[in-house]
């Protein structure tokens, strides 16, 4: 162990104060950050900084995801036990499962850390999630990308960056898919979780597909299953995206019936364009329903994967001209859960 740690400041809830009832960033909270770290937990670990991009995450370009992968990848290994990236929640799911595709199989675990309030504000989690970052990094061992959040009364939990979901509605609670946390942080020692759904170390550390230099292409459009959703506003006349994800229902179908509210008649259209359409989630073992055999092979099923993850996948399969089923079929870094 070097007991030295990178981390990366990219600006968040995280990175910011609390001025005249506004929430903005605050470069001086990195600092903060880490003189809290030292006040509550000692100073054996020494921590270098950088400061690729200073951002409200909510506010994220592709160009600033750039800069930080670039920084993530310029670090010298050598010198660090891990990384740490400081990142804003709102597009923390986002970020974290682009990441564990662009880095599985990196040297170095890398785990992104995030705060529901600012650090000046009692309610804040930020140190609580900084700390169990750093327990994981010095015990784990283990390399690849993570997540480390505190939710309300409970323990800090790490997560597989490619199982990580959305944050709650309103209450920003994070969580994985299928509730399947990689461990907790309890009484400053990391507890794996032994749910057999879970990679052992060894296997961790045995992923190397870091080789391909993955980019993102944004020429997608997401469509979110609803009551009475009328496809016809989506006619692509003028300008047509590359994909058009359709996210389903929790068991997995969509509406079949009706002149414009047929996904059927909407996934041709979209065909006869030019353009992919991705269905999303998929349970590989779930039973079909009715309607969905009605479904045909036009479109590309993401088998057993969260749909902030397919989404991930198809920006950087695009980006990277690769196949998006090629892409939407491999298991890089454990997002598959069957």
């Amino acid at each position: 162990m070097k007991n030295r740690i990178c981390v990366i400041f990219t600006g968040g809830t995280i990175g910011s104060s609390v001025r005249n009832d506004t929430v903005d960033l605050d470069r001086t909270n990195a600092s903060l950050l880490i003189n809290e770290y030292k006040k509550h937990y000692g100073e054996s670990v020494t921590f270098d900084r950088l400061y690729p991009v200073d951002m409200l995450s909510e506010n994220v370009q592709q160009s600033d995801l750039e800069k930080i992968a670039d920084c993530i990848k310029n670090v010298d290994c050598s010198l660090y036990d891990g990384i740490i990236v400081t990142h804003g929640t709102d597009t923390l799911c986002f970020t974290a499962n682009c990441f564990s595709q662009m880095f599985c199989g990196f040297e170095l675990p890398v785990v992104l850390v995030s705060a529901s309030y600012p650090l000046d504000d009692e309610r804040s989690n930020g140190l609580s999630n900084f700390a169990g970052a750093v327990t994981f990094i010095s015990e784990a061992h283990a390399s690849g990308v993570f997540v480390s959040f505190t939710n309300p009364n409970e323990k800090c939990k790490i997560h597989l960056a490619s199982r990580l979901t959305d944050a709650e509605q309103v209450g920003g609670r994070f969580d994985s898919l299928l509730g399947l946390c990689f461990g907790t942080v309890e009484n400053g020692a990391f507890v794996r979780n032994p749910d057999s759904r879970n990679p052992e170390t060894e296997e961790l550390n045995a992923v190397k597909k870091n080789g391909r230099d993955l980019k993102l292409c944004n020429d997608i459009v997401t469509i979110k299953a609803r009551a009475l959703l009328d496809f016809t506003f989506y006619t692509f006349e003028k300008i047509r995206p590359k994909a058009v994800i359709l996210k389903l229902y929790h068991s997995g179908t969509i509406c079949t019936v009706g002149e414009d509210t047929n996904a059927v008649s909407f996934i041709k259209h979209c065909r006869d364009l030019g353009i992919e359409v991705i269905l999303s989630p998929v349970a590989s073992k779930a039973n079909v329903y009715a309607g969905m055999k009605n479904i045909t092979d036009n479109c590309i099923k993401a088998y057993d994967m969260s749909f902030e993850m397919t989404v991930a996948k198809v920006m950087l399969a695009l980006g990277s001209g690769i196949p998006v089923k090629q892409m939407l079929d491999e298991n890089n870094f454990f997002e598959k859960i069957s």
